[in-house]
């Protein structure tokens, strides 16, 4: 299955190219919730949500939601990945909330930050064994062969993510599912994808049987669009994809 979103959804000028103009922002969760199947929460990077606030997500969306949890930069920027098990079980204990709604968890290594095999190996075993976790180093010096196997040993995704429609990382595959962040396109206007794009993103996310895309690309509405277009292009693919369109 194949799950297409957005990275976050309250954007002010998604009104009126997504949602209506009358509709409060209260209320936004759920016409989002009703047109896409996912969601990657961006904003716990920069101040993680108390776990009454994942509970109300659970309670607002339905039950086959799905949502993405990008870790708290403390773990990721502060510790630097160092220390990980008080970070990562105050994390898990407030995700949690989301029950059966909770879906991979993002780690987004600091561009600065030098690959460190065993640092990553001991915050990857500090999650739940059946917690997917998706990691989107920033540095070069990451791509070798000992944090591929890291990942797999620990069943772990590397985070495809593209800038300028191209890729930025590797197209590692280091187990059956797969993660994908596209964070902006070349098309017109900026920061669009185009189709072309689109659809050989779709052809890449074709090996896995599941595989989770989030479009942060999201000003002027491009997420949005972009999340439709590459959802009907991979139905054409004849790929499972999951709810993304008009209810």
């Amino acid at each position: 299955m194949m799950l297409i979103g957005t990275s976050g959804w309250q954007y002010r000028d998604w009104k009126g190219p997504f949602y209506p103009a009358a509709l409060p922002q209260r209320c936004w969760l759920e016409h989002y919730a009703g047109v896409f199947g996912t969601v990657e929460v961006n904003n716990a990077f920069y101040r993680l949500p108390e776990r009454a606030t994942f509970e109300a997500w659970r309670d607002r969306t339905p039950g086959d939601f799905v949502v993405a949890v990008k870790a708290s930069r403390y773990l990721t920027h502060v510790r630097r990945l160092r220390d990980p098990q008080e970070p990562v079980g105050r994390l898990m204990e407030r995700a949690s909330g989301l029950g059966s709604r909770l879906g991979p968890v993002l780690l987004q290594l600091p561009p600065t930050m030098r690959v460190d095999v065993a640092a990553l190996d001991a915050t990857l075993a500090a999650f739940p064994r059946d917690t997917r976790v998706a990691v989107e180093p920033r540095h070069a010096s990451w791509w070798v062969d000992e944090v591929r196997q890291v990942l797999r040993d620990r069943g772990a995704a590397l985070s495809w993510a593209d800038r300028g429609s191209r890729p930025v990382t590797p197209l590692w595959s280091t187990g059956d599912w797969g993660y994908l962040r596209l964070h902006e396109g070349r098309a017109t206007p900026w920061p669009r994808y185009g189709r072309t794009a689109l659809d050989t993103w779709a052809g890449r996310l074709a090996r896995f049987t599941d595989s989770y895309v989030y479009c942060n690309n999201d000003p002027g509405g491009a997420a949005v669009r972009d999340a439709l277009t590459l959802a009907g292009l991979a139905r054409r693919r004849g790929l499972d994809v999951g709810r993304a369109g008009p209810p």
